[in-house]
């Protein structure tokens, strides 16, 4: 049964329930509500790097870090299709392009990225945003040119927020959520893990993702990748198991979302990574950057599907399910 009453009580038991145990109980879930041999591939890219006013303390692209990032414009319309081209070509099914900007603003570039969106769609992949802030109007513009999904992250709990984040507040987020979701968007909303934030507040999270009206209909787990130059580069690498607990937990509150096996792989081996799809990953994204940090390229996730015995989802499933 979807639930969307979950309690931060109930939440804690799953989340801290042994961890074989949760396992178990993630994969079960995963498998009576999915395809458990079928992987969503995405591919991001970022379309304007660096230069960002914001304060993110895990980011490389904002302006006041010396992170050796450079500073990118906006990338033209050709080149964005020629990456994506190449990204279909690959296996993915999804394309993602991310501007290191606080806001959307409606300008002359606002409007070359909703050329971009329409060129992406009409080659038949689901094509996804991650440009800041969003108001009700962008969102729609947005949708029209045919916008399939659009990411916006809560990073971590509400009160552990503050401590990472100072140029925007939780209810931005939030605002900027509703936002897509009254324009038709499909939701792409998780968090990160490594940021200094205790159990609690990864369950927190968790509480705030799982207990929206509708879920997300994809839901990023990501590892900090933790940059020379932020203030968070000295934190530790994430454990495996911390990022088993994650995906079970969001796995089982959110039985049908695409829960997403994001940044961070590029340090995991494909046994941790067969570990995270027992728990209910069935989302990753493929290519060699994730914006600005590293990522596994196609050719060694194609090796690894292979043996693992999974297959890329297919483009705009949901919409054929439902017309079928």
């Amino acid at each position: 049964m979807i639930r969307n009453d979950w309690t931060i009580e109930e939440i804690q038991e799953i989340y801290n329930s042994p961890l074989l145990e949760l396992i178990y109980r993630a994969a079960s879930t995963h498998r009576q509500y999915n395809n458990t041999g079928e992987v969503q591939v995405c591919t991001l890219l970022s379309i304007k790097t660096g230069g960002c006013s914001e304060d993110c303390a895990y980011c490389p692209q904002a302006a006041r870090y010396n992170t050796g990032v450079n500073v990118h414009p906006l990338m033209q319309k050709d080149q964005v299709l020629e990456y994506a081209a190449k990204a279909k070509a690959a296996g993915s099914t999804r394309f993602c392009m991310g501007a290191a900007w606080r806001e959307v603003r409606d300008n002359r570039d606002f409007d070359r990225v909703i050329d971009m969106v329409k060129g992406v769609n009409e080659m038949g992949m689901e094509v996804c945003c991650t440009l800041g802030m969003l108001t009700e109007s962008q969102a729609q513009k947005l949708a029209d040119a045919g916008l399939y999904a659009y990411n916006h992250n809560l990073d971590t709990s509400k009160e552990y927020y503050k401590e990472i984040i100072s140029t925007r507040t939780y209810t931005d987020r939030l605002d900027t959520l509703d936002n897509v979701r009254k324009a038709g968007i499909s939701v792409c909303c998780g968090g990160i893990v490594g940021l200094g934030e205790t159990h609690a507040d990864r369950i927190k999270m968790l509480h705030t993702l799982s207990t929206m009206p509708e879920h997300p209909e994809s839901v990023p787990i990501n590892a900090l990748v933790a940059v020379q130059g932020t203030p968070l580069e000295n934190n530790q690498k994430v454990d495996v198991w911390d990022m088993v607990k994650m995906i079970a937990t969001a796995r089982i509150l959110m039985p049908k979302a695409m829960v997403r096996l994001s940044a961070g792989r590029a340090t995991m081996s494909v046994s941790d990574q067969a570990l995270c799809f027992m728990a209910g990953a069935n989302s990753i994204f493929t290519g060699e950057k994730l914006l600005t940090t590293p990522n596994p390229t196609f050719d060694e996730d194609k090796a690894m599907f292979e043996m693992l015995g999974l297959t890329p989802r297919e483009a705009f499933k949901d919409e054929k399910e439902l017309v079928g």
